[in-house]
């Protein structure tokens, strides 16, 4: 199959500016380490994003790049290409239209895949160009999941049982249990679930997936099957199966059949049983750079500018799941360049950075953060990210790193960016040294975005409205809102809502706010000084996006109200 030579598309991508050629250089270097594809490392390095790529390749191949998740399906194409051949080759039937069968491509430069599907349908093949993720989501979609989806799941239990009647033991080769066990977690892998909730109960077993920020229901499992598959992850997760007392931490590496993730395993001892949560850690679907992260534009800018300074703390605060580890990386692989030295402490290492060195916390050994940073500081680094902020201990070390010329990145949980301040203040750092070092806090939130597929202009929800408190300056702005709604298909699960972004709100420290800091003023104050400066809060980013018809007001309510 042709592909696009690594040196030509680097060489694509530095001709049409998309790239610097220093940037190609360490993607190659790196690339000669993995022997990945070159755009999935200058992906995974945060240099360029998929659809850089994509837009640069079908400018090359001198076709469209459309928008997949927003494209209609056409059933008769679908038909003419199996879906082997369409996953093989990257490849999405789309229209048949007379003797023309339009066809979205991951690389539009590949002549011989259009040659063999011209021979295989009969039909004439206009390409058109998508990113290979979007391909793939489309595949799964429209082809539906693989043998072993949710609609195989009673099949599955059905064999289970009759295997555990009949004797059958656990390890046996391809046994039923190892098979409905997959299943389920194969299931939310595909479904795009963030967790697998493993729930014992007195009459049956439950399986629940975390999806866009909810749990959905999944299989519902026969309670003599518990122990069965209970055991079946804790020794996929190399845990002592005959402890079932206390709970245990794991991790496996999963082959869903299309690619490898990550799950993060813990078990807990309940009154009817083990439960089990399994935390999906799919690098595929970490959408790591500052194009990325969905922030406006003029925060966007103020952000580059304040990572880029030489020496302080930048904070991202925000609940557990709010995306903070994907702020904070896209901030590091933005800044990594092989004359800088980073170093991050991690509780857990989520997901692998390429020449970032990343260490991961070990309390029962003693390793801590505070611990960690003090041997961080003798390692030479030119910038840290400590994982969170937990203990005066870490936030002084923090200071400290920060004083003597160091970047450093860190986490708090707090409900504001100003609301950080008090936070450091109550932890006894002194507000001279606070205001000294503090560069910038950013404050998120996830919200779900409404479905591409059925979603549908409306008009404004007058109570939804009402409830917000809008200023004449919000209603200013929401004149004209191209307000939508998803009315709820089968691809977002009747919710209306598929995916998920973030809101953001973003507290530079300037002069004035400095001052206030070091005079110890309370997070109220500097944050009627931050908005009186128009620097955007996660309310206004909130209503940005409901007015762009990104997300539901009702979404905004639950995260700013």
């Amino acid at each position: 199959m042709a592909q696009v030579k690594t040196k030509r598309l680097g060489q694509i991508l530095v001709d049409a500016g998309t790239i610097t050629a220093e940037k190609l250089d360490m993607a190659l270097r790196e690339q000669s380490q993995t022997g990945e594809k070159l755009g999935m490392t200058l992906q995974r390095l945060g240099i360029c994003s998929e659809k850089e790529i994509a837009k640069v390749l079908a400018g090359q191949a001198g076709v469209e790049c459309i928008e997949l998740p927003q494209v209609e399906v056409d059933s008769k194409a679908l038909e003419l290409v199996a879906r082997e051949f369409a996953e093989k080759r990257s490849l999405m039937p789309l229209h048949l239209t007379g003797s023309t069968l339009q066809v979205a491509m991951a690389n539009p430069l590949d002549l011989m895949t259009t040659d063999e599907l011209s021979r295989l349908t009969g039909k004439y093949i206009e390409v058109v160009h998508a990113p290979e993720s979007e391909i793939k989501d489309a595949q799964t979609r429209h082809y539906g999941m693989n043998a072993d989806d949710a609609s195989e799941a009673p099949h599955l239990i059905k064999m289970a049982k009759d295997a555990l009647a009949s004797g059958v033991k656990l390890g046996d080769e391809d046994s039923p249990f190892i098979r409905l066990t997959d299943m389920l977690i194969r299931r939310g892998v595909v479904e795009g679930a963030t967790d697998i909730h493993i729930e014992p109960e007195e009459k049956v077993l439950r399986c629940r997936y975390r999806i866009d920020g909810g749990l959905t229901q999944g299989a519902i499992l026969p309670r003599e099957l518990l122990t069965i598959v209970i055991t079946r992850i804790k020794i996929m997760a190399e845990m002592d199966i005959s402890e079932s007392r206390v709970p245990q931490d794991g991790r496996i590496l999963f082959d869903t059949g299309r690619r490898k993730v990550d799950l993060r395993v813990s078990t807990f001892p309940t009154v009817h049983g083990e439960g089990i949560v399994c935390r999906i850690l799919d690098k595929e679907a970490l959408i790591v750079g500052l194009d990325r992260l969905g922030m406006p534009d003029d925060m966007g800018e103020q952000f580059r500018r304040d990572i880029t300074k030489p020496n302080g703390i930048i904070l991202v605060t925000g609940p557990t799941g709010s995306g903070k580890t994907t702020t904070l990386y896209s901030a590091l692989t933005f800044l990594n360049k092989p004359d800088t030295k980073i170093i991050t402490l991690e509780d857990p290492v989520e997901y692998e950075l390429p020449v970032i060195n990343q260490a991961q916390i070990n309390t029962a050994q003693g390793f801590t953060f505070a611990k960690g940073l003090r041997a961080i500081l003798r390692q030479d680094p030119d910038i840290l990210l400590v994982g969170e902020i937990r203990d005066v201990e870490t936030a002084q070390m923090a200071i400290r790193a920060a004083l003597t010329g160091h970047l450093v990145f860190s986490t708090l949980h707090t409900n504001s960016a100003a609301g950080a301040i008090p936070r450091l203040l109550d932890m006894g750092i002194e507000p001279f040294l606070l205001s000294a070092t503090l560069v910038s806090v950013v404050a998120q939130r996830l919200i779900r975005t409404i479905c591409p597929e059925c979603g549908e202009s409306v008009k404004p929800d007058a109570a939804d409205l009402e409830a917000m408190n809008l200023s004449e300056a919000d209603v200013a702005m929401l004149a004209g809102a191209n307000t939508r709604e998803g009315k709820g298909c089968s691809i977002c699960r009747q919710s209306g809502y598929r995916g998920r972004m973030a809101i953001f709100e973003y507290l530079s420290i300037d002069n004035e706010i400095r001052t206030m800091v070091a005079e110890g003023k309370d997070g109220g104050a500097i944050a009627a000084e931050a908005e009186r400066q128009g620097q955007r809060s996660l309310r206004d980013d909130g209503l940005v996006k409901y007015r762009d018809g990104l997300t539901t007001l009702k979404e905004v309510m639950k995260v700013v109200t």
